[in-house]
């Protein structure tokens, strides 16, 4: 699905440099910034299952990468948010320092479109080189444009000539 990413984020719900060290710490942080947007009908039942879901198994990724995420009842479509710290933040529970954080809150009946976002997410940052370009965005439009961007060279919907089947 070309243009997902775009359709989920933008620059209100990116913070380029996390205050917060610890990990629960910038949970906190990152998932705030999707507090009061109309898609949360419930942010605080949302964020008490993002860290349940959190405590259950590790989210980090690899290359410095971490997807937190809860499938509730608390969204009612999709919604992202992503925090950004350049000394990084330690996941404990992996014994991993990240500094890319992308925080997903899910609708149980939107399974098959989260499988596609964390899919394309996994497909952009397996790449040391789109988390460097991630890393320096300088401001938070730039950093969704890159990772809008990003999507679509992974999907191999950017502009240009395409093949056809």
């Amino acid at each position: 699905m070309a243009g997902t990413l775009a359709l989920l984020l933008d620059p209100t719900c990116v913070a380029l440099n996390l205050r917060s060290t610890r990990h629960g710490a910038a949970l906190h942080e990152i998932a705030h910034l999707l507090d009061g947007r109309p898609e949360v009908t419930d942010f605080q039942g949302f964020l008490a299952e993002l860290l349940a879901r959190e405590r259950l198994d590790t989210t980090c990724l690899g290359n410095q990468v971490a997807l937190p995420h809860a499938r509730t009842e608390h969204v009612a479509k999709i919604v992202m948010a992503v925090g950004r710290s350049e000394p990084g933040v330690l996941f404990e529970d992996c014994g991993q320092t990240v500094r890319l954080i992308f925080v997903l809150g899910t609708p149980p009946s939107s399974a098959g479109e989260y499988l596609q976002v964390v899919g394309t997410l996994c497909r952009i940052i397996k790449d040391p080189a789109n988390c460097e370009a991630l890393m320096t965005a300088p401001t938070a439009a730039a950093f969704v444009r890159t990772l809008v961007d990003l999507e679509a060279r992974v999907l191999g919907t950017a502009s240009g000539p395409r093949c056809h089947g």
